[in-house]
């Protein structure tokens, strides 16, 4: 498997999601949810549909 570039855990990171999370809900006004994938080109990600497994969820923006 290639390496991955280190601007990858940047990007793809917690940190990026909890911002963009907080963007959507304040365009939206709906609840956001940072889940962890377990895939390591994509380790978190944004959506505004609760998972099914709440053990995926890292966090809630209300």
């Amino acid at each position: 498997m290639a390496q991955l570039s280190p601007l990858r855990s940047v990007l793809a990171g917690f940190d990026r999601s909890y911002a963009i999370a907080i963007q959507r809900r304040t365009t939206t006004g709906r609840d956001q949810f940072v889940i962890r994938t377990g895939d390591p080109i994509q380790p978190f990600r944004v959506t505004e549909t609760r998972p099914a497994n709440r053990e995926d969820v890292v966090l809630r923006v209300a």
